[in-house]
């Protein structure tokens, strides 16, 4: 099986080495960078299969090198987990809408870090396994196989981690999903606490799926537990 490729971007060299040194011990090739311009050519030239990417780098910043490497078609399916020393909320729910999959708050654990690249990468190689099924809710229809979601006659652009959360709430119309399941099921780890990630996920997904996100149609909040899909006719 051949090694996995991580392309790291960030400029404090310890955190970076340190990164590394890990990941290259647990099987994978690493590469570095600690700029935001020099991390959108590696991308390009490289297409790692994950890439680790600080919010705080000199000249362009990780928000704007996010947005950059998911416009570019080459590299618009990578996953991105993101690095910030920042604990606001702004900065998370900012990476998150940009296309991030996920983030991680410094000071973190690396070995946290490798069980989260770890995780993406299992639900990245899982989603071809699920071929031709058609999901239709009212006028929304998603292709599983084609990974394509159509409203009436326009074509949907969504993440990865939005096709998903939308495909397991339609799977399940009528049921209630907790926060928890929807982390564990979509990101592929048990990871209790931080439900905001779904929350920011679930908003960005309204905003393209619902007429009006403000007062949605097909998906449901379910206040203290989580969100459903409605039985829309």
């Amino acid at each position: 099986m051949s090694r996995k490729k991580v392309l790291v971007v960030d400029d404090e060299q310890h955190i970076v080495e340190l990164i590394q040194f890990n990941l290259e011990n647990s099987g994978f090739d690493v590469t570095t960078s600690d700029n935001g311009e020099d991390a959108i050519r590696l991308a390009v030239e490289e297409v790692p299969d994950v890439i680790i990417l600080d919010l705080m780098l000199p000249g362009i910043d990780g928000f704007e090198a996010c947005k950059k490497i998911r416009n570019n078609e080459k590299t618009s399916k990578i996953p991105i987990i993101m690095l910030t020393a920042k604990s606001e909320e702004t900065d998370k729910v900012l990476g998150l809408e940009l296309g991030a999959d996920d983030y991680l708050t410094k000071p973190f654990s690396v070995r946290e870090l490798t069980a989260r690249i770890k995780a993406v990468l299992r639900r990245f190689e899982e989603v071809p396994k699920e071929v031709g099924k058609i999901i239709k809710v009212h006028d929304i229809v998603i292709d599983t196989e084609k990974h394509e979601v159509m409203k009436g006659s326009k074509v949907l652009e969504l993440t990865l981690k939005e096709f998903e959360l939308l495909k397991i709430l339609a799977e399940n119309r009528g049921k209630v999903l907790s926060r928890n399941l929807l982390l564990d099921e979509v990101w592929g780890y048990d990871y209790f606490g931080e439900t905001r990630t779904v929350d920011v996920h679930i908003r960005h997904l309204r905003k393209k799926i619902e007429d009006n996100d403000r007062h949605p149609v097909y998906i449901e909040t379910i206040r203290g537990i989580g969100y459903k899909m409605k039985q829309v006719k």
